[in-house]
């Protein structure tokens, strides 16, 4: 069905990475092809009800993990998400450690992000339209507190805080780009959260990435080189905690805002309201109908 049919709104998002394509708990369920004005996103969007709380599901690599992480149309997948009405994006993710203590197995919750990716389309604006948003604190610190909390209560070992390293992929690093990556005191390394961040900050929804560590990278010398295989067994071992995760925090963070993300776009619109087209007025107004219409 299109999205013009769907009456039903969201206000948290998941986006599922490698290994979490559907959330089995999802109730009442619903599955929608949206377009947006930068093309469609990954997949369709499923939006159901987790634990009571109206959710929109998407898988960021589609359903069978056919798109490339350089190839997802991150801006329609945030977009999609704002015109449902989320508020609170809650990013699972397949990463490498780059710390002995983040072990396989273990969950990160970064706060930080390093972009080494090149060339993607990362931004909502441009084409007559300016906005510079602060990416200072580029995660929303009230959703990272109730995640981590909530993952340690029900069992998991949690890395508070950190960088993510997002490169481009899809290769994994080679030896001597691991070892420069580790002197960077990085966290994790992934090939998508930072872009999402980017986005999610300009529509004003909050962001959080919840980082199944599933290998070493190549730098741990006791580790064989990383390898999909690997990876894909630590997944499954990590995404049933990730589902029970994800049932268990959807309550706790499903409220009223008071986090600055809310508010993101307040003073970062540097283009006059009378000098934006109506043609562009139009097609972002999702993100920027608050302040300019």
């Amino acid at each position: 069905m299109s999205d013009q049919s769907a009456a039903q709104q969201a206000r948290i998002g998941i986006l599922g990475g490698s290994g979490l394509y559907r959330m089995d708990a999802l109730k009442d369920t619903n599955s929608i092809t949206m377009d947006t004005p930068f093309g469609a996103p990954s997949d369709d969007l499923i939006l159901g009800h987790l634990e009571g709380v109206p959710v929109a599901f998407l898988s960021r690599h589609g359903q069978h993990h056919t798109i490339l992480p350089s190839e997802i149309n991150y801006r329609a997948n945030i977009f999609a998400l704002k015109k449902l009405g989320v508020e609170r994006i809650l990013s699972v993710s397949a990463v490498g450690s780059m710390k002995e203590e983040v072990a396989p197995g273990h969950i990160a919750v970064p706060d930080q992000f390093y972009d080494l990716t090149k060339g993607r389309k990362s931004s909502f604006f441009g084409g007559g339209i300016v906005a510079h948003v602060s990416m200072a604190h580029p995660v929303c610190p009230d959703l990272a507190l109730s995640v981590s909390d909530t993952a340690e209560e029900i069992g998991g070992t949690v890395h508070r805080g950190g960088t993510y390293l997002c490169m481009e992929g899809p290769q994994f690093s080679t030896k001597a780009e691991s070892e420069v990556h580790r002197g960077w005191d990085v966290s994790v390394i992934g090939m998508t959260n930072a872009t999402e961040a980017k986005l999610a900050r300009e529509a004003e929804i909050c962001y959080v990435t919840i980082a199944l560590s599933t290998d070493y990278d190549c730098w741990h010398v006791s580790e064989a080189p990383v390898t999909v295989e690997t990876i894909l067994q630590v997944l499954r071992d990590n995404v049933l905690f990730s589902k029970k995760l994800l049932q268990a925090v959807v309550k706790k963070v499903d409220g009223k805002r008071t986090c600055r993300c809310v508010s993101a776009l307040k003073n970062a619109i540097a283009t006059p309201a009378e000098a934006v087209s109506a043609s562009l007025k139009a097609k972002l107004k999702p993100i920027i109908g608050a302040y300019i219409s």
